[in-house]
């Protein structure tokens, strides 16, 4: 391996690594949506009644590090999704396999301005629930669009369509390499046929 092949690996790699194009914010009143959320669900059942004063007591400090610990970001390639607080969870959903990303909005979460966008992927059954559910991102509207956009560019590169300088290139040397495979089963053929 010469040294040119060797400087050109590490670049290739950082050109195929997905780059950062939107970090979602998330609305501080979700911090009350949720206290308010399980505050209702302590009272209405007998466990959470007693539950609810440790909940009154060390709740407030959860949802602090329960929002500080939430991290929604839009990358060239998927979109990535943090969070947690014991348990933490971590979700990467690739943009190609996006079917679609479900605006809501209930009454309660309209009293608290809030919304969540459900993302629904490729072979996710009918019946089941939303593949990741997203509340209180500010400006969901265009968080959603620019997810939506960005999977539209990702399907089209995957599909072959000139949509960028890179997948031109791409598609240009896979085209080569594609020919230079047809010419060699040919003159295969043409040695098979001779004898």
């Amino acid at each position: 391996m010469n040294s040119e092949d060797q400087t050109a690996e590490p670049t290739e790699k950082k050109a195929r690594r997905a780059r950062v194009l939107q970090v979602a914010e998330f609305d501080p009143r979700l911090r009350s949506y949720i206290n308010y959320s399980v505050v209702a669900l302590c009272t209405i059942t007998i466990v959470g009644l007693l539950i609810l004063p440790f909940w009154l007591f060390f709740g407030r400090r959860y949802l602090d590090r329960y929002f500080d610990n939430l991290e929604c970001k839009l990358t060239s390639r998927s979109l990535q999704f943090k969070k947690g607080v014991w348990f933490h969870q971590e979700r990467t959903i690739p943009l190609d396999k996006i079917q679609d990303l479900t605006f809501s909005e209930g009454p309660i979460l309209r009293k608290f301005g809030l919304s969540t966008l459900k993302v629904e992927t490729a072979g996710q059954s009918a019946y089941s629930e939303a593949d990741l559910s997203l509340t209180g991102i500010v400006e969901a509207h265009k968080f959603r669009a620019r997810v939506l956009d960005q999977r539209d560019e990702v399907t089209e590169i995957y599909r072959g369509s000139p949509s960028g300088n890179s997948s031109d290139s791409a598609s240009a040397e896979t085209l080569q390499i594609l020919k230079e495979i047809r010419d060699s089963l040919r003159s295969i053929e043409n040695k098979i046929d001779r004898n």
